[in-house]
């Protein structure tokens, strides 16, 4: 049996569970199911995925998940401690019980996905799909195929939202593996403004495959602030395609933070398409062990005066590989527009691997673009220094390591996802120092 059949008997399965459903869904399933047979996995033949063998993923025996049962307390140490709305899912399967939605302002609808369809499939029908359909990859073929559960967000013009939208995705430890196939789809009205955080955290040991679809339109003048925190176990399998679309004057940041999972492979796609339009992609993964991490960016500046600017950094540990490939094309005629795009690297071992590849494609002649890579390791004079002030080893190297990345953690807003941030990448650090002092003086000798 070939890896694709596996996957399409499963479905052929759960079409047989599932019954009748509005006759567009239907189609799209089934033009989503024969997009996938047609394409296959992706192989490193593609160029797109020359660094990143998915093999794990294509022969990985998954099942669909059930049920959303999970220990409340279990669920509590790994729920991200922040006051704001939420949204549950575990293995993909929406939580209730976990969830909280309670007092939403007016002009925000915040609902899963399957409820949404249930009320008003049509409403749904229109966007879904429109950014990120059956041709962008396999996986969203496989998708579109699948999908039964997500978020919907909703933001009436006008509406300032104060407290973030928190979706978790929570993955279980069992048996057997499960996959998942969650759609979020957000829609922020003209001048509206939101915080939406994206935290995907499970189970010591799951073991599960996770293939999101994300695709967010913002209107004129919206501003949407997006944290996406991966702290999957470093066995779950991590496939995400997040596709935005910019209308005149609004902004959009992305806050791309991967901190855990076996294999993952981010894309990350804006569509600026009026004047004024702003995106901002801040990107910071952590490597050990075996992981694999994979980020591709790309920023299409489909009308003038639009903005672009993108700072990823890269930690490596152990055997860790990372991939980099950003990409900014400005289309013809669109004049007088910015773009910065940076990548920086830092590997802690020699075993360590970074693949990087920021790359322009420019058809107007009056812009301004600027991009470059760089990797390195750890300055051994600046590790003496800090030692020399009376620090060990590991702790000196934890906040060298940290003061590389605080050129992104500076722009995080919200203390509880840097203080995650910086328990990975520097680990517990000594409260008898004065770490802000020892940090500056790090960053300083990182630049000297």
């Amino acid at each position: 049996m070939s890896d694709v059949q596996s996957f399409l008997d499963r479905l052929a399965e759960r079409n047989a569970e599932r019954g009748s459903e509005p006759s567009w869904i239907a189609a799209r399933r089934q033009a989503g199911a024969a997009r996938f047979e047609a394409m296959g996995f992706p192989h490193r033949r593609i160029e797109q995925w020359k660094y990143t063998d998915v093999r794990a993923i294509s022969r990985g025996d998954f099942r669909l998940a059930d049920s959303a049962e999970f220990s409340p307390a279990s669920a509590a140490a790994l729920t991200l401690p922040i006051d704001g709305y939420r949204l549950t899912f575990v293995d993909g399967v929406f939580s209730s019980v976990l969830s909280d939605l309670a007092d939403l302002p007016s002009g925000l609808a915040v609902q899963p996905l399957s409820q949404a369809l249930a009320e008003n499939h049509e409403a749904v029908g229109g966007p879904l799909g429109r950014l990120t359909g059956v041709e962008f990859s396999a996986f969203s073929a496989l998708n579109t195929a699948f999908f039964e559960e997500g978020a919907l967000v909703r933001l009436a013009p006008g509406t300032v939202v104060e407290k973030p939208i928190v979706l978790q995705f929570l993955s279980r430890h069992a048996d057997s593996a499960v996959m998942s196939h969650p759609r979020i789809l957000v829609e922020a009205g003209g001048r509206s403004e939101v915080t939406i955080i994206e935290h995907h955290v499970g189970e010591k040991d799951a073991a599960n495959f996770t293939n999101l679809v994300e695709e967010i339109m913002l209107d004129r003048g919206a501003i949407l602030t997006h944290y996406k925190l991966l702290e999957s176990p470093e066995q779950d399998l991590h496939i995400a395609s997040i596709h935005v679309e910019q209308a005149r004057d609004s902004r959009y940041t992305s806050f791309n933070l991967t901190l855990g999972g076996g294999l993952v492979r981010n894309d990350l796609i804006t569509d600026l398409n009026g004047q004024g339009a702003e995106a901002t992609f801040n990107g910071l993964f952590h490597g050990r062990n075996r992981q694999h991490v994979d980020n591709h960016t790309l920023a299409n500046h489909n009308a003038p005066h639009t903005f672009s600017r993108e700072n990823y950094k890269g930690i490596l540990d152990d055997r860790a590989h990372g991939v980099f490939n950003g990409k900014v094309i400005v289309k013809r005629d669109s004049q007088k527009i910015e773009a910065e795009q940076s990548n920086a690297n830092l590997l802690l071992s020699d075993r360590a691997q970074i693949n990087t590849k920021p790359e322009l494609e420019i058809y107007a002649d009056d812009v301004k673009c600027a991009h470059g890579a760089t990797t390195g390791q750890l300055d051994e004079e600046a590790v003496f220094a800090l030692r020399a002030r009376g620090l060990d080893e590991a702790t000196a190297r934890g906040l060298l390591t940290l003061a590389f990345a605080g050129e992104v953690m500076d722009q995080v807003d919200l203390d509880v996802i840097a203080e995650r941030v910086e328990l990975t990448v520097a680990g517990k650090l000594p409260e008898r120092f004065n770490l802000a002092g020892l940090v500056q003086a790090a960053v300083a000798l990182n630049e000297d």
